[in-house]
């Protein structure tokens, strides 16, 4: 099975540790996250980041489909990266890499996505017109919605 690599990059006029405290805290993914996902957390968010962390979601990616979701977070490392992986949800493989560096004004952030999508063959046929849009479309409303939060960073 073919595994897809999404990734995105983001500069915000921060403070490293205003970055890490806001990306790191679960209750904000909320925040980001399109509304018509109903979104919601489950269990799991109730103490700061963590490696073996879980957290329940539930979300509704297609057609109004609620969806359980529960994700580790594996690995760890204050105001430098968190590493969190589906244990139970949608994909056949999603392991996501949050990256955040200090530069000249702000911070950088980058996400690299690793996912499978199931259903084997199907899965691969509608990944490109349903499930690669769909990515690309929230990590885009991510991007907006941060930027109407933090200000939009220009040296």
């Amino acid at each position: 099975m073919k595994i897809y690599t999404l990734h995105k990059s983001q500069k915000l006029p921060i403070s490293l540790e205003t970055a890490w405290d806001f990306l790191s805290d679960p209750k904000n993914l909320k925040t980001i996250t399109p509304e018509y996902m109903g979104f919601n957390i489950i269990s799991g968010a109730d103490r700061p980041m963590y490696a073996g962390q879980l957290i329940q979601y539930i979300v509704t990616p297609i057609l109004g489909i609620k969806t359980k979701w529960v994700t580790e977070i594996t690995h760890s490392v204050k105001n430098e990266y968190f590493v969190d992986e589906q244990r139970y949800g949608p994909y056949a493989l999603w392991h996501h890499k949050h990256f955040i560096k200090e530069i000249e004004g702000g911070v950088e952030m980058e996400d690299i996505i690793d996912y499978k999508v199931p259903f084997g063959f199907l899965g691969q046929l509608v990944h490109p017109f349903l499930v690669k849009p769909k990515l690309e479309e929230i990590f885009n409303y991510r991007t907006t919605k941060l930027e109407e939060m933090f200000g939009t960073y220009g040296k």
